[in-house]
């Protein structure tokens, strides 16, 4: 299966990669630190990025736009559909 959408979820020093194929199947659901995030998408093939617009999502957006990938940045409000709980 190959990895066709990516939704990755910022934090500061966990964050959330949920990777999905044409299909709509899922193929990886796990945390990665920081340190290898980078490491991580360079190992996938060229693919959708999808994450929340916040101040630190326009840098990894510039990050992985260099390794090949398209990044969309979604605002707040169109992510609050996928949120399945409140944050405390």
């Amino acid at each position: 299966m190959t990895v066709k959408t990516v939704g990755l979820d910022l934090a500061k020093d966990v964050f959330q990669v949920h990777c999905v194929s044409a299909t709509g199947r899922k193929i990886i659901n796990k945390k990665i630190k920081r340190a290898k995030l980078l490491a991580f998408f360079e190992t996938l093939p060229r693919c959708v990025v999808g994450m929340e617009a916040c101040g630190s999502a326009h840098h990894w957006g510039r990050e992985l736009r260099k390794l090949g990938h398209d990044v969309r940045l979604m605002p707040a409000a169109y992510v609050k559909p996928y949120v399945k709980r409140g944050k405390t």
